[in-house]
């Protein structure tokens, strides 16, 4: 332990960062660097600050960035180009801010000299995967030091009594009692787990969502959408362009506005076990169902299928951990390479928890020509005797199959 002789903490300024912050200190003797991400979660970061300083650590060693903007257009924006979904349901949101602070970490930790960096994430969860493996993909050399696989805090009851003896002060602690919910937040989503949810058989509590209304108090009265996509990418909403992040930020408004994004969901943890967790992506379940609705329109339908193929692995890869890794470089190339006409508008309703789409257009990149698809007459665009021979020769290997079958030859 003494080897270690200054560390860079990603420190969000909650109870667990907090409690491994006086834990670093105390049990390393080591200098402390505190870096604190600006995702979007929503929060005023200043707080984080202070408790810092209050913890003994120099001024020049706390570090605040607004990541936001990165965050958005270097990581939301290309995962979603791939349609990326886990395991049917999950949109991503922790998985993919995991790589970009594990970069912040390990630029701090050269910028600073130092020769090890810190998380809180727990020895159960994907996050220390996550974390460690960008870390190294980066860094090969780093040392990285996990507090929950070594100290013997292996609770939410013992954690808020260690940080009660140590003065620390404990936010959001649920008004009847027990631990608070272990949360996470930034522009993609907000996650709910612990506590009441670690029964699978009970319904999330109303009052633990903070995002969306739920659908019942959702506005009685649709609302018409406008979304402008360029190369698979957002760029406009109701023809205002604005950055990334201020993008993402608004369609969170509106789909928390009209009940949109809660999920429930019980998922396969690369560790091994089911854990269940509640979540809140308002933003990212329009943005999903949008750009697949441009391209249904742009992209060349094997193309289409070959992504859609390819798209539970690309999930997989960042939900595991391996943004940094050769694959998910290869995989993001030929995603990138699908995007190129993927442009144009899509009209979106939303009501009531759904997101509906209501027109879709693209001006130079649509593959939808209405002479030939119409139930009209078509002048000759399509000649529908073509298919006889193209059903016949897909046919031929199931008829020798049956002919031999009827002959009891099989």
């Amino acid at each position: 332990m003494s080897m270690i002789k200054k560390v860079v903490l990603a420190y969000s300024g909650g109870l667990d960062t907090s409690v491994i912050l006086k834990w670093l200190r105390d049990t390393y003797q080591c200098e402390v660097v505190t870096f604190t991400a600006d995702l979007g979660q929503g929060e005023e970061l200043d707080p984080a600050r202070q408790k810092a300083l209050q913890f003994g650590i120099r001024p020049e060693n706390i570090f605040i960035d607004d990541l936001r903007e990165e965050f958005t257009r270097d990581f939301v924006f290309p995962m979603f180009r791939a349609n990326a979904v886990y395991e049917g349901e999950y949109l991503l949101g922790t998985s993919i801010a995991r790589p970009l602070i594990a970069k912040r970490l390990i630029e701090i930790a050269n910028q600073t000299g130092a020769d090890a960096i810190a998380h809180g994430a727990t020895g159960k969860g994907n996050d220390q995967v996550r974390f460690e493996l960008g870390a190294y993909a980066l860094k090969p050399g780093i040392k990285i030091i996990a507090p929950w696989r070594e100290w013997d805090l292996l609770s939410r009851e013992k954690l808020l009594a260690y940080a009660e003896q140590a003065g620390i002060s404990i936010e959001m602690k649920h008004k009847q009692g027990g631990s608070p919910y272990s949360m996470d937040a930034n522009l993609l989503h907000i996650s709910y787990e612990g506590r009441h949810l670690e029964d699978p058989a009970a319904e999330a509590e109303e009052e633990m969502w903070r995002w969306t209304v739920s659908p019942e108090k959702a506005p009685d009265a649709a609302e018409y959408v406008d979304l402008e996509f360029t190369r698979g990418d957002l760029v406009a909403i109701n023809g205002q362009r604005q950055k990334a992040h201020e993008l993402l930020a608004r369609l969170n408004e509106l789909g928390g506005k009209h009940g949109i994004g809660r999920l429930d969901l019980v998922e396969n943890r690369y560790v091994g076990m089911k854990s269940r967790g509640c979540y809140e992506t308002p933003g990212g379940t329009i943005l999903l169902k949008a750009h697949r609705a441009i391209e249904s329109l742009t992209l060349d339908r094997e193309v289409a299928h070959l992504k859609d193929d390819l798209m539970p692995r690309y999930a997989s890869i960042i939900y595991n951990g391996y943004w940094w890794s050769p694959e998910r470089y290869a995989l993001q190339a030929l995603i990138d390479a699908t995007q190129q006409h993927v442009n144009g508008n899509v009209r979106i309703k939303l009501y009531k928890g759904n997101v509906i789409i209501a027109g879709r257009a693209s001006a130079a990149d649509s593959l939808f020509d209405s002479t030939i698809a119409t139930f009209e007459d078509d002048a000759g665009a399509y000649d529908q005797k073509d298919a006889a021979g193209f059903i016949k020769l897909n046919a031929l290997r199931l008829r020798i199959a049956a002919n031999l079958q009827a002959r009891g030859k099989r």
